[in-house]
């Protein structure tokens, strides 16, 4: 049985006319008459009642009707997941993002792919350190980053999203707090606290900074994770430069303060270049459309 049988079946059944289900198929009549012959034949069930004047459906074929109907609506249904899965609109995609991107900007991707992508499905894993999400896109864990430059490696490809600035993070009793801004030279004296990853992105921007500035940061306490280091900061053992998306984690008794030196860090979409899967591809160019920062939101690194 041929798929196209089962569409000239469902023509003459709709029209009850042999005559008018061939217009419709764009078939000559005869073409038409013998292939349903043909599947009567390997049916062994007549599926038509013909008679001069009027064409009707047996019993036998008001039951392969419905089962034509529901055979045809699946293959249809496959061919569009198929065209979406191809065309990069359909499947699971994994995605890493480093600590703080889980709180600014994971909100915003799973709103922007459920509005333009909403076959796709998000796998989420979050606070995930640069050097592990590049390992992660190497050996497919991962489809998608959302991480700190610069990466691990030559095989992966970046595509910057924000160039966002650090602040500022004291206790609400520090010295500091009473400030409006703050320079990276005004914290020469402070102990910090830092994340506790050899690896931080974070750490080594911050690190830059006060070298700039002229001295070297002393770490007094080392957090695994934002939380934990905006506790400290709070407890008051020490100052902390993070990100500015940091303030969307609010905690009594941390004050944040700009800092006036210009001090940033990138944030990044990631993937392999050596992966083809038009998934990734898709994804990706809907995010970079969404998320990259126009001329006037950039912020000039200074580092």
């Amino acid at each position: 049985m041929e798929l196209r049988h089962l569409r000239y079946f469902l023509a003459v059944a709709e029209t009850c006319h042999f005559g008018q289900a061939a217009d419709q198929l764009h078939v000559a009549q005869p073409a038409l008459s013998y292939a349903i012959r043909q599947l009567e034949n390997e049916l062994d069930a007549p599926l038509f009642t013909r008679t001069t004047r009027h064409v009707s459906l047996t019993p036998a074929g008001e039951f392969l009707r419905a089962e034509a109907i529901r055979i045809l609506d699946g293959v249809d249904a496959a061919q569009r997941g198929v065209r979406r899965i191809a065309a990069g609109r359909s499947g699971l995609l994994h995605l890493g993002l480093t600590g703080t991107a889980a709180f600014s900007h994971l909100p915003t991707i799973a709103r922007i792919v459920r509005q333009e992508m909403p076959a796709v499905v998000l796998d989420i894993q979050a606070d995930m350190l640069t050097p592990a999400q590049c390992e992660g896109l190497r050996t497919g864990a991962l489809d998608v980053g959302v991480l700190r430059p610069p990466a691990v490696g030559e095989d992966i490809e970046l595509r910057t999203v924000e160039v966002e600035p650090l602040i500022l993070a004291v206790s609400a009793d520090h010295r500091l707090a009473a400030e409006p801004v703050v320079s990276v030279a005004d914290l020469r004296s402070e102990p910090f606290v830092g994340y506790a990853s050899p690896d931080s992105a974070v750490n080594e921007a911050v690190t830059r900074a006060c070298r700039q500035a002229g001295f070297v940061p002393h770490r007094e306490h080392a957090a695994p994770g934002t939380a934990v280091l905006l506790a400290l900061v709070a407890a008051g053992l020490g100052v902390a430069v993070v990100p500015a998306s940091v303030r969307a984690l609010p905690l009594h008794g941390v004050v944040f303060r700009d800092l006036l030196d210009g001090v940033a860090i990138e944030l990044a979409l990631a993937w392999h270049r050596g992966v083809d899967n038009p998934l990734v591809d898709a994804v990706v160019a809907v995010l970079s459309a969404a998320l990259s920062p126009t001329p006037s939101d950039r912020v000039e690194e200074t580092l």
